[in-house]
């Protein structure tokens, strides 16, 4: 099905925990467009992070930054065919996570890395931001149960969020669409997806 979606680079994205992926999906078999979903629970890193961030934060950085630095590839051929992707995140919040979690000689380092690579990457025609309260972030994380997110921090989740708000307001490289999850489910309501799908059509 051709549309005003077909053929653009989707980017969702959000706070963990917010919905990322689900609506990748549910976009993905709407408008028949492949799909780039971010390497997590393969990051051997991570379990360690959530229970030593301090640690384990550089190792746990670099590691996404290369995963989603090899995945850019993809997208650049989907966009070369004229197929358009939808992803789960977009490859420039990778520096937002690592402005709270890095600092000193390795954030330095890091944005040395980052600042090359991001020269090569594609920006999203359109990012689609989810957001909700940390009480519903919290909740769905519960609920999702995956263990290396079972000892989450609710004071990093809220420090989280209040990065995405203020690294959304900036963002000028692409189209921002903000949608309020908190007291929507597209998952199990049609109406309120097919509303969401509204809203993408329009602003596209």
């Amino acid at each position: 099905m051709f549309s005003k979606v077909s053929g653009k680079y989707v980017s969702v994205e959000g706070v963990i925990g917010v919905g990322k992926t689900t609506l990748v999906k549910l976009l993905s078999q709407k408008y028949t467009m492949p799909t780039v979903l971010e390497v997590v629970e393969e990051n051997p890193f991570l379990t360690n992070f959530y229970e030593d961030m301090d640690r384990w934060a550089f190792q746990t950085q670099l590691f996404f930054l290369i995963s989603r630095f090899d995945q850019q590839s993809l997208l650049k051929k989907a966009a070369s065919q004229g197929q358009g992707v939808i992803s789960d995140y977009a490859f420039v919040k990778d520096h937002l996570f690592a402005s709270l979690t890095l600092k000193g000689e390795q954030l330095r380092l890091y944005e040395k890395i980052f600042n090359a690579l991001k020269e090569q990457v594609l920006h999203p025609d359109l990012i689609v931001y989810l957001y909700a309260d940390v009480d519903t972030l919290m909740n769905r994380i519960a609920l999702r149960d995956r263990p290396f997110e079972r000892r989450m921090d609710r004071t990093y989740i809220s420090m989280l969020s209040d990065a995405y708000e203020n690294y959304m307001k900036d963002v000028t490289e692409s189209q921002v669409l903000r949608i309020d999850t908190s007291n929507i489910d597209f998952v199990r309501n049609p109406e309120d997806l097919k509303k969401v799908f509204e809203r993408i059509e329009a602003i596209l």
